[in-house]
Parts: C-alpha cells; sequence; structure tokens
C-alpha cells in the first residue's frame, strides 16, 4: 500500500469520527430534552406593550378557607397590603400603594419583566391539576403575576413551591394545568416590601453630576455652610476652615445628588413647615435650583425630606440617619488634615 493510500485512508477514518461524534452530540436525548424545555412565557415583541404589573400574596377567600387557623379581624386587609400594582405612564413607571401613586425604579421593572420574555429553560414537570397541591400551585398561597396591556391580560401566573435546593420555583399559568420549573429569579422581586419597588433618590441619577453644580448652601439651626465654585476648586463661605479639603467636599456634594430616602410617607404634607428645620439649597449650572427640605430628627433618629424645584414636589421622603449623617455634616470635617 502506498503512502498516498494509506494517507487517504486515515483521512477518511478521522472525517467518520468526527461525524460520529458531532452525530452523537446533536442528536442525544439529552440535547433534545435541554432545547425542549427552552420556553418563553410572553413574547419579547410585546414587551413595550406592557401597562401595568400586578403582583398578589394570593387570594384572601382561598386563604381563609384553607388556612382558618390564621384568620383574625383586618387579616384581609393585611394580606392585601402586600400586594404591588406597578403602572407605566407614558414611559415613566410608578408603584401604586394605598391609593397613592409613587414613582418606580425602572430598571427594577425592566428586569422582572425580562424574566417572561427570555427563553430559559422551563421543563415540563406535571400536566395533571392532582399535582397542583404538591407543587404548592393550588391557587390559594401561591403568589400570583398579572401582566397587561390596555386592560387585556397578556400573562396571569401562579408561582408555588421552590425545589428542595431553592434553586427552582414551580409556575403555571392560571386555568392551566401544565406545571413548569425554571430558576428561581423571581422569589428576588417579591419577597421584598413594597419599597424595593420605590424609585427613592431625591434626585434623578441623570442629574447627579458634580460638575453641573456651581454652589451648595447648607443652612442649618446654628450653621451656614456655602461651597462655590470657582474655576476648577470649591470656595467656603458662612464657615472658617484654614485649609478646604477639596475632595472631601466634592465627595459631599456627589452624597448629596446621590441621597435616598428609605420610604415614602403620606402624613405630612409637602407645605408643612417642620420641613423647613434644615435647608440645602443645590444651584447648577443651567440656572436652574433645588432645595432639600429637611425636618429635625424624630424619636427614632429619622428625619424627613422634601425636594422643591420651582414649586412643591409632591413627595415626601422618610430619611434614614446615616443619609442625613451624610448630607448635615460639621463644618470641621471639611478641613484638610
Amino acid at each position: 500500500m502506498t503512502y498516498r493510500n494509506r494517507l487517504t485512508i486515515l483521512v477518511s477514518l478521522i472525517a467518520v469520527l468526527t461525524l460520529t461524534y458531532a452525530a452523537s452530540f446533536i442528536f442525544s436525548p439529552e440535547n433534545r430534552n435541554e432545547k425542549s424545555s427552552l420556553y418563553t412565557w410572553l413574547d419579547p415583541k410585546i414587551e413595550g406593550r406592557i401597562d401595568r404589573i400586578v403582583i398578589s400574596a394570593g387570594d384572601p377567600n382561598l386563604i381563609m378557607n384553607d388556612f382558618p387557623d390564621m384568620v383574625f379581624p383586618g387579616f384581609e386587609d393585611i394580606l392585601s397590603s402586600f400586594d404591588i400594582e406597578l403602572l407605566k405612564k407614558g414611559n415613566q413607571w410608578f408603584v401604586l400603594h394605598n391609593g397613592q401613586e409613587y414613582p418606580a425604579r425602572q430598571y427594577r421593572i425592566e428586569d422582572f419583566i425580562k424574566i417572561f420574555t427570555t427563553r430559559s429553560p422551563w421543563p415540563v414537570r406535571s400536566a395533571n391539576a392532582s399535582s397542583h397541591s404538591r407543587f404548592g400551585l393550588d391557587g390559594s398561597a401561591s403568589k400570583r403575576i398579572s401582566i397587561y396591556s390596555e386592560n387585556t391580560v397578556l400573562l396571569d401566573l401562579l408561582l408555588g413551591n421552590e425545589d428542595n435546593g431553592g434553586k427552582e420555583i414551580y409556575v403555571r399559568k392560571n386555568n392551566q394545568n401544565e406545571v413548569r420549573s425554571g430558576e428561581n429569579i423571581a422569589s428576588a422581586f417579591l419577597t421584598g416590601s413594597v419599597t424595593s419597588w420605590y424609585e427613592l433618590r431625591l434626585f434623578p441619577e441623570i442629574e447627579a453630576d458634580v460638575s453641573g453644580v456651581q454652589r451648595v448652601s447648607v443652612y442649618r439651626e446654628n450653621e451656614t455652610q456655602v461651597f462655590s465654585r470657582q474655576n476648577r476648586e470649591w470656595v467656603v463661605s458662612g464657615f472658617e476652615i484654614a485649609s478646604p479639603n477639596q475632595v472631601q467636599i466634592e465627595n459631599y456634594i456627589h452624597a448629596v445628588l446621590n441621597a435616598e430616602g428609605d420610604d415614602f410617607i403620606n402624613y405630612v404634607k409637602t407645605d408643612d413647615p417642620a420641613l423647613d428645620y434644615d435647608r440645602i439649597v443645590i444651584e447648577f449650572g443651567d440656572g436652574s435650583v433645588k432645595t432639600i427640605r429637611i425636618s429635625a430628627a424624630n424619636e427614632v433618629n429619622k428625619r424627613i425630606a422634601n425636594v422643591r424645584s420651582g414649586g412643591n414636589s409632591e413627595y415626601v421622603y422618610s430619611i434614614p440617619l446615616w443619609t442625613a449623617v451624610r448630607i448635615l455634616r460639621d463644618a470641621s470635617s471639611f478641613e484638610l488634615q
């Protein structure tokens, strides 16, 4: 046998083995099962049409029937307080809670919707109604997610138990028997309080650029601090320090622009004089002025704040102690050590 013939046979064997290996991978049962488990709950093409999302803790009537020992006066009202309704107006999402609308965290809602519009492994675990109770999908204690477009239901899901490792969750469409399981991402969105959906920044992120600020004036009970931009440095007035720490001043203004509350409150009106205990006035290079009005600390060291820009803002924020400490600092903290 010549060298050329031997080489031809060897190359042919390699080609056959390569094709055999590729075919075993492509047509393997495991691979076919993995492909067949890929599923999309909601067509991504209609994602932009979504304008309302309702997240329910469970049906109060069914829970009261299934767990009568848990029922007490006011139980239904307490359970309904865990329900979350998200509304889209124009391009802005809002949280509707206790009859009030509050700005929502846009990215959080977009990430939540992606769970249902992204093609992911959601294998079928059962098609029998008799299995619903075992998976926590009998409709009583199940969490429910309803997604709408102009009052038309696009998706109505029940979320049941997690698997033993907590990595997957069992899900089915309402009024359908088929049960699927998939990565337990949704629970991270459902287990927090309604405040996790709130946009609690005092200033929109787009306005949180220190380079756009020309002056910050802080009016406190016994002290006034003014930081004015001159060329590339900050000049202080209203208080005396030998050597202003430019880095500390820059960090302070950044903290003010990125300050967040920990909740919205509705028991204090925006025109309440209690909000004028301390004030921080920010003047921007475009001529706009915004004022943070802050109350005195309450019995748990929290403060209440409102942001005024031209007219009154309609939102009043609860400010935690650590945030108040960052935006209301002693003059000595700006001294270069």
